[in-house]
């Protein structure tokens, strides 16, 4: 009999025991896991912490009565009932004061944007295509003016207002909101960085004027910043409280923002000394869901243009 203590398998094949690994070497296949951040998942928790669940309670808030709304769970949903409830109620405050606040809103900011439109884009391209005395100087009052508060923009406007006799004129409103300097910032980002010069050199050898050039060669190239400040500009003017606040004094000129004020102001738990003309909690929640659809509605429809001309001046064309 043999003396070797290995039994084989096959010629001069010794079967052995499965081997140990060395200590502190990786198991094969076992790679190590990296951590991970917590940081996204802090940043989305405080988000929905911070926006989407004001969202739904003002939402939910719609739907209950007065009562449930302040003892009931407040992410709870109230009943169809209440909610038509506090739709007549609020559509038969003032005689549909509601609808004529969100008319008004939409004609001051339809007719804003497209002054806006009509003036700041022309004026970003000849800041970004011209040179002329003051050009440095234009562009420094326009970042300081971009900067500035809106409230204090409001007496020197009011001045001149009232100085041409436009005081209580929809016109108050309308021409300070065409006033929109960001507007001409972002167009001028976009022509002097982003519009490739051959275009507008080639166009101008086949003997298109300057005012050509701008109308068949940047302008169409420049669809994804036009959206972006007709946007912008539409946001501003219909969420704008303060200026036709003070510009208009009668009611049935008031945007819905000033709409909104003069609801609240009706709420009895915010002003004891309300009259007949109580307004309650959940319709104040109505009111300001039907103030924000029409932007809402804005954006969901121009999210593609508004993503491209964000991205317009970040990378030379």
């Amino acid at each position: 009999m043999p003396t070797d203590t290995h039994r084989t398998f096959g010629p001069d094949r010794p079967i052995t025991g499965p081997r140990r690994a060395a200590p502190g070497a990786s198991r094969p296949g076992l790679a190590r896991l990296p951590r991970k951040n917590p940081l996204p998942a802090l940043v989305l928790a405080l988000f929905v912490v911070f926006f989407l669940l004001p969202a739904l309670w003002l939402v939910l808030a719609a739907t209950k009565t007065d009562d449930q709304l302040v003892h009931g769970n407040p992410l709870s949903f109230g009943s169809w009932g209440a909610l038509r409830a506090n739709w007549d109620a609020l559509t038969s405050y003032q005689d549909d004061a509601i609808f004529m606040w969100l008319r008004n809103s939409a004609l001051y900011s339809f007719f804003a944007l497209v002054l806006t439109l009509a003036v700041a884009i022309p004026a970003g391209y000849a800041l970004a295509m011209t040179e002329f005395r003051g050009r440095r100087t234009l562009l420094i009052a326009t970042l300081v003016v971009m900067l500035m508060p809106n409230a204090t923009l409001v007496v020197p406007l009011f001045l001149e207002m009232n100085a041409v006799h436009l005081i209580g004129s929809m016109w108050s409103v309308i021409l300070p909101y065409a006033f929109y300097p960001f507007g001409v910032y972002l167009a001028y980002i976009y022509f002097s960085t982003a519009l490739p010069r051959e275009l507008l050199e080639a166009a101008r050898l086949d003997g298109c004027s300057e005012f050509g050039v701008f109308r068949r060669v940047a302008l169409p190239l420049a669809a994804p910043i036009v959206a972006l400040v007709g946007f912008f500009s539409f946001v501003a003017n219909w969420t704008n409280y303060f200026l036709p606040y003070v510009l208009l004094p009668q009611s049935d000129q008031f945007p819905v923002q000033v709409g909104l004020g003069t609801l609240l102001n009706d709420v009895p738990q915010f002003n004891p000394t309300v009259g007949t003309l109580a307004v309650q909690r959940p319709e104040l929640a109505l009111a300001t869901l039907l103030a924000i659809t029409p932007v809402l509605v804005v954006f969901l429809f121009s999210q593609r243009f508004l993503v491209t001309g964000m991205l317009a001046g970040a990378a030379k064309g």
